[in-house]
């Protein structure tokens, strides 16, 4: 299509990508369910048990209204902006893999076009541990051990690709597969981690936007680091990566950490004197009730 209406190649391809994402979104509208009281594909009886299920699944932590003292309390929560860098950090490395994986693999002598096709192993590789990886989360009911391992295998890629003059250009391949791998175990478990840990759905659907809105800024820093002059080692690239992957690092160990201090004072009883709020404030706590514990 390069050519028609005056336009190259890759722009078609994102007019392209970008129109289908708006006629999906139009439809989206449509068919998707606000909530499982409208839904029109569920019966009387599952309406009823989705609901059950759901009610059991939050049990005290509720949110139902966006007063002032539940907005006081969404944005006094100090989960939300650690688990906004824990994202920031992780979401660099998923946006820096795009710039400097073609150019590792065209160091192998492919060509371009070939050296993009090398590149589907990688994201499917990916994309298989991820699910891996979910199954794992859930089943354990553990994440933060998951986001550590997966910061560790992006470690080895980019110290790797740091010392990438002395090493040979097949390790520096297997080096993007350790980066793309770690980023994709810990970058989703961030997201399912924060939103967990929110009670309500108010709570939550603030928190999801804040931590993808300003954490899916760590795509600006990667797309400012990777300094054409200094293709194919990019330095500051790999170092700078490396730092915001150790500081997603240090923010889910600290996320972690605070989720168990707070589960210990709940434990003791710290945090009862809530259950003294009047009825409609103490039903309206998210996940500040007492009664709710946080997994990590």
């Amino acid at each position: 299509m390069s050519g028609i209406g005056g336009y190259e190649g890759w722009r078609w391809i994102f007019i392209i990508e970008g129109l289908i994402t708006v006629v999906v979104a139009c439809l989206a509208k449509v068919f998707v369910v606000d909530w499982p009281e409208t839904s029109k594909f569920l019966n009387h009886e599952e309406r009823e048990i989705l609901l059950r299920r759901l009610r059991e699944d939050v049990a005290e932590a509720r949110m139902d209204r966006l007063d002032k003292k539940a907005t006081r309390r969404v944005f006094s929560d100090w989960k939300i902006y650690v688990g906004t860098i824990m994202y920031f950090g992780v979401v660099n490395t998923g946006y820096s893999t795009s710039f400097f994986t073609p150019t590792i693999l065209q160091q192998l002598g492919w060509t371009a076009i070939r050296a993009q096709v090398y590149s589907i192993p990688i994201y499917i590789t990916s994309a298989v541990i991820t699910l891996f990886t979910a199954f794992c989360t859930d089943r354990l009911r553990h994440r933060y051990t998951f986001t550590i391992i997966g910061v560790c295998v992006a470690t080895v890629g980019y110290v790797i690709l740091l010392a990438q003059k002395t090493v040979p250009v097949g390790a520096r391949y297997m080096a993007v597969y350790f980066i793309t791998v770690g980023g994709y175990i810990t970058q989703p478990v961030t997201l399912a981690w924060l939103s967990n840990t929110m009670g309500g759905h108010y709570k939550r659907s603030i928190s999801s936007a804040l931590q993808i809105g300003l954490g899916n800024c760590g795509g600006i820093v990667a797309s400012n680091i990777y300094i054409t002059t200094q293709a194919p080692t990019y330095p500051v690239g790999f170092g700078v990566s490396l730092g915001l992957l150790w500081l997603c690092g240090l923010a889910c160990t600290v996320f972690a950490i605070g989720l168990r201090l707070e589960n210990k004072k709940r434990d003791r009883g710290e945090r009862d004197d809530r259950f003294a709020l009047p009825k409609g404030e103490l039903e309206n706590l998210g996940d500040d009730h007492p009664s709710f514990r946080y997994g990590y």
